[in-house]
């Protein structure tokens, strides 16, 4: 055999790491089973809120009271608990303040505003008799000290806390104030002391909040009331339990209307935000009541300025929710928020089908100061976003009522569950959404993403948020994640398999706490392949693909008998490979190799029947990898 072509390039590969024998690092339990599901001993703690707040729009604040029901499920007794304080990170004393850069950062506490928790009692109510609590507040967390442990396996404890705060205007893109012509829009969220988790992972999850980092929390059931001003109307997570205390009958009729539309019902138009008849007269204020179940939170907006419309969504099994939007008139436009329900309706819909029906009665978009931020039936999108950036927000927002609403992991450790699995469902939902009138033509530049994910300064996806550099968190929280899954689905399982493992997945998992391993199992088990190579490169570590075409040789000097080519992969990270021979004749043809053929070194031979001499050779023709070097993919004829 005579080469007609070697490129020969430096390797940076190693079969023997690449495919280690050990990987999980412990066996499976009867906790978390070896096969990625949740084992016949899985527990998990329950935590229940009852809260009554009062808004005073002209002081700008919440005051509250929150009775929390929390309930022990775990093996264990609890001599003590620790409740999260978000509010604390707004305090000038807090550590996410002292943490911020001098250029402050989308986390930054703007305007040096001093905010923060003014707990006012804390009590432990047994056989309903309150008693002063022993808590301690650290930063944003607050340990409670019990006289009588919480017995294992059911123990229940009762605490009621009293409490006030100032709402800043600027939230850390969580929350915030947004001044508009006919009022202000307040974006409530980590609102009241929430329970932190206690699980058989970590014990006690008590990570501080500093703002990059999201949440982790307890699933539950929660009631809520808003003592609100009666000109404001209020949406909020779960079902509104008191409609017709707090709306006009005009609009309970048109809110009928609209759970039998699959069209946009206008609840409140734009010429009725300055009339006062589209509220309820001869009241100064008003209480709103919700009540969302089985819920790892709860969110809320309010404003005079809302203009607010609905729509019905057509979930699985013949269910139905109602889609809303809540946006003041400034952007009541088509080429806007007018959209936004359509949006909110296509994209659950979407989900719901490919993953897991949406749990939640309403599903609300509100147009305010926050640029994006989710919770459980509730989103805050930015006012100003229109078109394709409208639907791309509301997509994604709402995505994350899969990931973390309903599959409940770590934000707080692994932003890449939360983040980078919704960016791959959002890329799914881009495509179906009215035949892609947004879907992004530049979506697929693998090119592009090589040098976003791999330079210099570059991080792995297993990197805790707050440590993660902000120049890095959209490669290692978003897009490396989800492509990650992308190439699973489309490179290396098929979408078939990659498709049901990821739906069965979801469901073994929804409302439960899973962790990594958790999922790598689960997919693994479920497709029946092994992809510990496929976790250890691209999760884990930084490794590159780099596949090359590098030598080409006939048989017996003759392209009659067939040639051998030979391919390698110099990069640390082995993906099957797609090789395209073109002939002289004319005739294209696709060879398939799986990943396997890494197993034994950096380089692989294998034979082609060609008939006539080879012109072109290209490994990863449809630029389906991030390659980071692109110019060895590919021979050509001179």
């Amino acid at each position: 055999m005579t080469a007609l072509y070697s490129n020969a390039q430096t390797s940076s590969y190693d079969q023997h790491e690449a495919f280690a024998p050990m990987f999980y690092p412990m066996y499976g339990d009867e906790v978390r089973a070896a096969d990625g599901t949740p084992g016949p001993k899985y527990w998990q703690n329950r935590a229940d809120y009852n809260i009554d707040a009062k808004l005073d729009d002209s002081l700008q604040s919440i005051s509250a009271t929150v009775q929390i029901t929390y309930t022990n499920n775990s093996p264990q007794t609890l001599p003590y608990v620790w409740l999260q304080l978000d509010q604390n990170i707004y305090n000038q004393q807090s550590r996410a303040v002292a943490a911020t850069a001098i250029g402050g950062g989308r986390w930054a506490n703007r305007n040096s505003f001093n905010g923060g928790y003014n707990i006012q009692s804390v009590e432990v109510v047994q056989n309903g008799k309150a008693q002063k609590a022993d808590y301690l507040i650290s930063d944003t967390r607050m340990q409670v000290k019990l006289a009588n442990s919480i017995k294992a396996q059911g123990g229940t404890l009762q605490l009621r806390i009293s409490y006030n705060f100032d709402i800043p205007e600027y939230g850390t893109d969580r929350m915030g104030r947004l001044k508009t012509q006919n009022g202000w829009i307040n974006e409530i969220a980590q609102w009241y002391p929430r329970m932190c988790v206690y699980d058989n992972v970590n014990g006690w999850n008590t990570l501080p909040y500093l703002g990059q980092g999201e949440f982790y929390l307890e699933y539950g059931d929660v009631t809520y009331s808003i003592d609100a001003p009666a000109n404001q109307i209020i949406v909020g997570s779960g079902e509104l339990l008191n409609p017709k205390d707090v709306l006009t009958p005009e609009q309970i009729k048109r809110w009928q209307q609209a759970e039998n539309s699959d069209k946009t019902v206008m609840l409140r138009t734009a010429a009725e935000v300055t009339d006062p008849s589209s509220r309820p007269t001869g009241k100064s204020r008003v209480t709103w009541k919700f009540r969302c179940t089985n819920t790892r939170d709860v969110a809320w907006a309010s404003s005079a300025a809302f203009v607010w419309d609905a729509a019905r969504m057509n979930l699985p099994g013949g269910k139905t929710a109602l889609a809303m939007s809540a946006y003041p008139v400034e952007v009541a436009q088509d080429t806007a928020w007018s959209r936004s329900t359509e949006y909110v309706k296509g994209a659950i819909e979407f989900y719901s089908k490919y993953l897991y029906p949406f749990t939640y009665p309403t599903a609300t978009n509100v147009a305010g100061i926050v640029g994006g931020m989710e919770y459980p039936g509730i989103v805050f999108c930015g006012w100003r976003a229109k078109k394709g950036g409208l639907w791309g927000v509301t997509s994604h927002e709402f995505g994350h009522n899969w990931f973390p609403m309903i599959v409940g992991s770590n934000e707080r450790k692994f932003p890449w569950m939360d983040e980078g699995f919704n960016t791959f469902i959002n890329s799914l939902a881009d495509s179906a959404f009215n035949n892609g009138e947004y879907l992004d033509s530049n979506a697929a530049n693998h090119l592009r993403y090589a040098r976003y994910f791999f330079h210099d300064s570059s991080e792995s996806i297993f990197t805790v948020p707050d440590i993660t550099q902000p120049r890095n968190l959209g490669a290692v929280a978003y897009s490396k994640p989800g492509m990650g899954l992308t190439l699973l689905r489309e490179s290396i399982l098929g979408r078939g398999r990659f498709d049901s493992a990821f739906s069965f997945y979801v469901h073994q998992w929804a409302f439960k706490h899973p962790t990594p391993y958790d999922f790598f199992h689960c997919i693994e088990n479920y497709s029946g392949e092994t992809l510990d190579w496929f976790w250890r490169g691209w999760f884990m570590n930084q490794w590159k693909i780099d596949l090359a075409v590098e030598d080409i040789n006939y048989i017996g000097r003759n392209p009659a008998n067939g040639s051998i080519i030979t391919i390698a992969s110099l990069g640390q990270l082995p993906m099957p490979a797609t090789v395209e021979v073109t002939e002289a004749n004319g005739k294209t043809n696709r060879v398939q190799l799986p990943v396997e053929v890494w197993q034994h070194g950096g380089t692989w031979k294998f034979k082609y029947n060609s008939t006539s001499p080879i012109t072109k050779v290209v490994i990863d023709p449809d630029k389906s990898y991030p390659d980071v070097n692109r110019s060895n993919n590919f021979w050509i004829s001179e």
